[in-house]
């Protein structure tokens, strides 16, 4: 099956990892994690991606997660881990590239079907940016496995792809598209989503648009890769499916519900939102409030974990909200 067909559709979850409050992965939170996931309508998931802290995970901590999910997941779902390499710790360019190049060939010998790519960030500001980029790109696409470009905008912590250095991102032979992740630049995704109608038709277009995956997939998204997809799993697949079958009242009930869920999970401080998504995972039962931390995120007020629960009850996630219900006892927020 072609990729265009395989992701065709497709609800792909970019994962996050459980944790406990000493900072150490909460091996049975994360394998009933696995567990929830294979039961979900999702056609894969991303793992080592910023949802999965994946350019600040230790070299063990990346291994042991994607282990967990190859054994874990079913075979006949794809599995696509984040490449790149942290800008804090590599500054050399040389030394980025390669490590950039380690990560990759690793996800791949570990059993990575397709490797997102993460925007190499070392190279903002530098004189000759975009011949870097499309190097970087190169040395990448040396492994020959399928890659997803990422688009990170630049407001948003990324780097900006110029059309010209996007047309020849998407001419590399091993790319089968591009993930979007403006935030909040709905003019960049436009103009990108033309370009690949025009130029790149055979390129899948994957939205990475929490806060607009309705309207992205009007806009040419054929996919979603998303951290919001972390949970409510069937929520954001019955969507997706809504609007490829063309049932435009499903579609409009169901984005109600969607957008807000990312209306109270992808909201400042924004690297809040893996704790949040993990708050979600306690409040469906997935995994224990102990196992709700992310060591690299801000503290975020109990209120905000409420406000969660009344939420999912809210979009029909969830049972009554009951007595106590609301207590986050321990699970890393701060009065």
């Amino acid at each position: 099956m072609t990729w265009q067909r395989k992701l065709h559709g497709a609800l792909i979850p970019a994962v996050p990892v459980p944790f406990d409050a000493d900072g150490r992965m909460h091996r049975a939170a994360q394998d009933a994690y696995v567990r929830y996931m294979a039961e979900q309508p999702v056609a894969g998931v991303a793992v080592w991606a910023h949802t999965g802290r994946g350019l600040v995970l230790g070299p063990d901590q990346r291994r042991e997660v994607l282990r967990c999910w190859r054994a874990g997941f079913p075979r006949d779902r794809c599995i696509v881990a984040g490449a790149g390499a942290n800008v804090q710790r590599e500054s050399d360019p040389q030394a980025y590239v390669d490590a950039a190049l380690r990560a990759a060939q690793e996800a791949v010998e570990l059993g990575a079907d397709a490797l997102l790519l993460h925007p190499p960030t070392l190279f903002r500001g530098y004189p000759d940016k975009d011949e870097q980029i499309v190097r970087y790109h190169e040395r990448l696409a040396s492994l020959n496995a399928p890659l997803i470009l990422f688009y990170l905008y630049e407001a948003a912590g990324g780097i900006l792809y110029t059309p010209a250095v996007l047309a020849q991102l998407l001419a590399l032979p091993q790319v089968i598209g591009i993930k979007m992740a403006t935030l909040d630049s709905v003019m960049t995704f436009q103009d990108v989503s033309r370009q690949i109608e025009k130029e790149h038709p055979e390129k899948i277009l994957i939205t990475g648009e929490d806060r607009f995956l309705g309207y992205s997939l009007m806009h040419g998204a054929r996919a979603a890769l998303i951290g919001m997809g972390a949970a409510c799993c069937r929520l954001q697949a019955d969507l997706i499916r809504a609007f490829f079958s063309h049932r435009a009242r499903k579609f409009l009930e169901l984005s109600r519900k969607v957008d807000l869920l990312a209306e109270h999970t992808f909201i400042a401080p924004m690297e809040g939102y893996i704790r949040r998504m993990l708050w979600v995972l306690v409040h469906l039962g997935v995994i224990p409030v102990e196992a709700a931390h992310d060591p690299w995120g801000p503290e975020l007020p109990e209120t905000e974990f409420i406000a969660l629960r009344t939420l999912l009850h809210e979009i029909g996630e969830v049972g009554e909200v009951g007595r106590g219900a609301g207590e986050l006892r321990g699970g890393g927020a701060s009065g």
